[in-house]
């Protein structure tokens, strides 16, 4: 009796603490973006009051706890890994628990009831398998890693290998990884419970143009995806989360050295270089590297350290006219002509990763990591760009990790303080005038970029600052039922930097004319007809730092109502703040043109451009800011619900679901430009001698000058009246919205002998995507117009007077993804010597706007635009991988990936149904399977002392040469659809050719 009431007095301290906890938590409102835990939680059943401990056989960690009085326990905060767990007076059990699942293992009794049917001797050692989950999800292990062919060495790529998820590498070996139809800037990743977000462009920091790792191969243990219904821990994402968990040393040494190589004699010749006429390019990759972890104190620290290396040579799109302008390529000069076809690009990147972990006494555990990652590329080349107009980018990256894990018989508490230090900085590859060369005399139709990249191209973005967070789990609540509460708060200060040096290489456009039309002669003019260039006003830079401030609370309980039945309820509420935004103030000068007259070409006399756009329904006072008119959003509470049903009671057969809703963020590189761009005055002057204009007029006609070739923009200031501002107006809506996802699911989960298997149906709805449409109007507010040659024309020469283009930033765009998802998977087992995973989806997907555009010029607002079936997602998708052990120490895997061609998104010219305006479309592919691709692996151990093994393995990469074309060309459009659609046979390809890589590893 005295023993039940102190445990009922302890349960009711325990309540007061939690209450304690929750108001602190909610008092500090603090941060949305670091970390999610990677750690596994141990759940079950033990004889009432039991001290049970598990040790990591690896570190030799302990932890412990007593279980409550109805027997139920549950150890939080474990590090993924091997554990030998006992409840005392019972046997041992060795079980292995992977990165950021909750699984169960029954202790009650002595002799363990070992779940599922897979633990079921006294003494065991086996992976514990979530089932009892309602995130829709599945792990990857570092088997798979290890053993699976890959064309990168990118961890992310085995990630499509869960349904829902893809990862693509195009032909610059860029890599993306996108979730369901969304955007991939709505992907985050947790390494090690940080999130590796950027702030900039999304998704995954220092992936931006980049053929690079997000992170060294090698450090990564193994990871989890989940593609929606993750618990409210989970912020800024909006898609897919993928959590890793770095490797550990460990009370023994262990470590690796590997190199991998392929060139071009490994591989098969691209499409693009069987055209006529074209030899393959000189190509190579050399990939390289280092691991090392072991004790420092035997059980009580560690470290492990690694280092990858990369130097490639890699091909890019085929250089070429669009195909709509073919007949053009012949008139361009021959210096032009010879640089079509195939083209490389270097690339170079350096991944550092180390870690010291430390065992504080019995309760604490400190832990310090730091990344460093330097990578040098050259970009956006090949496709309209000619290798002369390349860019240089340099992405570099340090992030360093702190934390603190303090452990009780009834809570754990995780303190974490990061630092982080991105910066994206592409340069120009050649310095000088920029080449344009375009059909006739219309800038819009351009055939070939040469000579030298645009000013825009020269940028510095990035972000800069620390952050700490505070998470408290709590795991001996008993009220109908158990409950595993987590409560957390966050804070991040972050300087964001978004800068466009575009004063520099200024762009000469140069009529090319396929036939003589009115005596101007076939082929290229020799004199541009117009140059575009920029310069700051009145010494203003175009560039801005703002520091972002971000705040997060959640609350998680994880509540088993029955031995069958679990609940995962959430909340989480984040807040933003980004002064450059909020404080921002409309310059007088725009706020003037805007209210002044409409000087464009039919406007009625008095008429204000202020009256021109409220005749197009756009009340401009909704776009100008004054400094004290933007206010962040307070509402982006966002609930988590889930729950998950053991039909059977053995988890071989598991119902589970769930419904929530998740905010991501807007891109700190759409939302800078407002003043980046009203830094800059951006000049358009025609030329007489090449017949564009006829008297002239300072800032708009001039007669040619040979010697603005290479006098840059300063050479250009004499055009122009000085002191005048004829810059792009970017504004964004005084009541910018947070975009969120809504999701829901519902799926099965069954344990077939060996094999685990899923079917689950998927419901994102996607909304408030930012978006950028012209604003600009003709005077009576129509958006569509008939400019003097014929046809339907947008109101680019409407401008506000003095200024270029009106962009107005708003959010709009709008996905829904319906999927229906198929899992198997048998695990890999040393005993069993195989293992097979499958992962089907059948998706349907429409939006007013996919991918990842957010320019949309081709209607008047967002509104307007059609919902259509989206090109980011195939309709059905299959990708399959197996590993088969074989004697004499070999181990064959193959990957195989098939998939349906993604409908394929246009703006169809004007036809008779549609008024003659251009019209957004979606048509499916005809002529090819989408993609269908074989990737072989063989590897061979040999043993080469005590311990120390070499690896010798080769991947064959679309080992049948499947082509897998992704380029299609047509003659014009009849009611819509494209006429004669047609593949291109020297275009892009999905995947690369046959390529072989070899490499050798050895490791102890």
């Amino acid at each position: 009796m005295k023993n039940e009431q102190s445990r009922s007095s302890h349960s009711r301290l325990q309540r007061r603490l939690l209450t304690v906890a929750l108001c602190t938590c909610l008092g500090a409102m603090s941060t949305p973006t670091l970390a999610q835990s990677s750690n596994a939680t141990l759940r079950g059943k033990a004889p009432p009051g039991a001290q049970i401990t598990a040790t990591n056989t690896a570190t030799g960690a302990t932890r412990k706890i007593s279980a409550n009085a109805d027997g139920s326990y549950a150890l939080v905060g474990l590090t993924p890994g091997t554990y030998r767990v006992e409840a005392a007076g019972g046997a041992a059990q060795t079980v292995t628990l992977a990165v950021a699942t909750s699984v169960n293992l029954n202790l009650a009794g002595g002799a363990a009831a070992a779940p599922a049917g897979e633990l079921g001797k006294v003494t065991v050692t086996g992976t514990l398998v979530e089932r009892k989950t309602s995130e829709v999800g599945k792990n990857i292990s570092l088997k798979q890693i290890n053993t699976v062919p890959q064309l990168t060495r990118n961890f992310l790529e085995f990630a499509d290998t869960v349904p829902g998820m893809q990862f693509t590498t195009d032909a610059s070996g860029h890599s993306d990884i996108r979730g369901g139809a969304q955007q991939t800037s709505a992907v985050n990743v947790y390494i090690d419970g940080v999130g590796q977000k950027s702030y900039l462009f999304g998704g995954v920091s220092g992936q931006q143009q980049s053929a690079g790792n997000p992170f060294p191969q090698l450090a990564i243990g193994e990871y989890k995806v989940v593609s929606s219904n993750y618990k409210a821990e989970f912020d800024q994402v909006g898609s897919a989360a993928i959590i890793a968990q770095t490797k550990s040393g460990g009370n023994q040494f262990h470590g690796e050295v590997f190199g991998r190589y392929t060139s071009s004699n490994w591989r098969d010749r691209s499409t693009a270089e069987e055209a006529p006429g074209k030899d393959k390019l000189k190509t190579h990759q050399n990939e390289y590297g280092f691991a090392l972890g072991g004790p420092i104190i035997k059980d009580k620290m560690h470290f492990f350290v690694s280092y990858e290396g990369k130097r490639f040579v890699l091909p890019a799109d085929p250089v070429a006219v669009p195909s709509n302008f073919s007949s053009y390529a012949q008139y361009l000069p021959q210096r032009v002509q010879d640089q079509f076809g195939p083209v490389s690009r270097p690339f170079k990147e350096d991944l550092y990763f180390g870690k010291i972990d430390w065992s504080v006494g019995d309760n604490d555990k400190l832990e310090f990591s730091a990344k460093i990652r330097k990578e040098d590329s050259r970009d956006s080349v090949g496709g309209l760009t000619t290798a002369r107009a390349a860019k240089n980018n340099a992405n570099r990256e340090n992030r360093y990790d702190l934390r603190w894990e303090h452990y009780g018989d009834s809570y754990l508490n995780e303190a974490r303080f990061t630092y982080e230090d991105v910066l994206f900085n592409p340069t120009a590859y050649s310095f000088g005038g920029q080449s344009v060369y375009t059909a006739k005399q219309n800038e819009n139709d351009v055939l070939i970029f040469d000579d030298a990249t645009s000013g825009l191209a020269i940028q510095r973005k990035g972000q800069k600052g620390p952050a700490f967070q505070d998470d408290l789990t709590f795991n001996r609540i008993d009220w109908h039922g158990s409950h595993v509460i987590k409560v957390g708060f966050k804070y991040k200060q972050v300087d964001l930097t978004q800068s466009e040096n575009s004063t520099a290489n200024p762009s000469f456009y140069y009529m090319v004319n396929n036939g003589s039309v009115a005596g101007v002669p076939t082929g290229t003019s020799t004199i541009p007809y117009e140059v575009k260039f920029n310069r700051p006003f009145v010494g203003g830079t175009p560039s801005v730092t703002t520091k972002d401030k971000q705040y997060g609370f959640y609350i998680q309980d994880d509540w088993d109502v029955t031995d069958r039945l679990q609940l995962n309820l959430g909340v989480r509420w984040d807040y933003e703040k980004v002064p450059s935004y909020t404080n921002f103030v409309t310059p007088p000068e725009v706020v003037a043109a805007l209210n002044g007259p409409d000087t464009t070409t039919g406007a009625p006399a008095g008429q204000t451009y202020r009256q021109s756009l409220a005749k197009g329904g756009i009340n401009i006072d909704d776009y100008i800011g004054n400094g004290h008119n933007r206010k962040p959003s307070k509402g982006n509470w966002a609930p988590r619900l889930g729950f998950s049903y053991d039909i059977t009671g053995d988890e071989r057969l598991v119902l589970f679901g769930g419904a929530g809703r998740s905010y991501d963020r807007n891109l700190y590189d759409y939302m800078g430009l407002e003043q980046v761009k009203s830094a800059l005055s951006s000049y358009t002057v025609k030329f007489i001698e090449a017949g564009a204009c006829t008297t002239p007029t300072l800032g708009t006609c001039a007669n040619w000058n040979p010697s603005y070739l290479s006098g840059g923009s300063a050479g250009l200031a004499g055009l122009v009246q000085p002191g005048t501002r004829n810059g792009e107006i970017d504004l964004m809506n005084n009541k910018l919205k947070t975009p969120y996802s809504d999701q829901y699911s519902l799926g099965l989960r069954a344990k077939l002998g060996e094999w685990n298997t899923s079917a689950t149906v998927s419901k994102i709805i996607s909304k408030d995507g930012f978006v950028f449409t012209l604003g600009n109007r003709y005077p009576n507010g129509a958006f569509f117009g008939t400019p003097s040659w014929g046809g339907i024309a947008q109101p680019w020469e409407h401008s506000p007077p003095g200024f270029g283009a009106l962009i107005l930033g708003d959010n709009g765009i709008e996905t829904r993804t319906a999927q229906f998802m198929l899992s198997a998977e048998k695990p890999y087992t040393k005993s069993s010597g195989w293992g097979v995973t499958v992962a089907y989806t059948y998706s349907h997907a429409s939006g007013n706007r996919g991918g990842d555009e957010h320019y949309s010029f081709d209607a008047a607002t967002i509104g307007d635009y059609p919902f259509i079936p989206l090109k980011a997602v195939p309709v059905h998708r299959l990708v399959a991988t197996a590993i088969y052990d074989l004697p004499w120490g070999l181990t064959a895997s193959g990957k195989l990936t098939l998939s349906t061609p993604p409908p394929q998104n246009e703006v169809a010219d004007g036809w008779a149904g549609s008024g003659g305006l251009p019209i957004p479309t979606a048509f499916d592919g005809k002529g090819a399977y989408g993609v269908k691709e074989l990737d072989l692996s063989l590897s061979k151990d040999i043993k080469l002392y005590k311990g120390l093994t070499m690896q010798i393995r080769g991947d064959l990469i679309n080992a049948f040469n499947w082509a897998n074309r992704s380029q299609y060309d047509w003659d014009g459009w009849v009611n819509g659809q494209p006429n004669n659609l047609r593949l291109r046979q020297y275009g892009n390809q999905y995947t690369p050719p046959r390529t072989l890589f070899m490499s050798m590893r050895v490791f102890f």
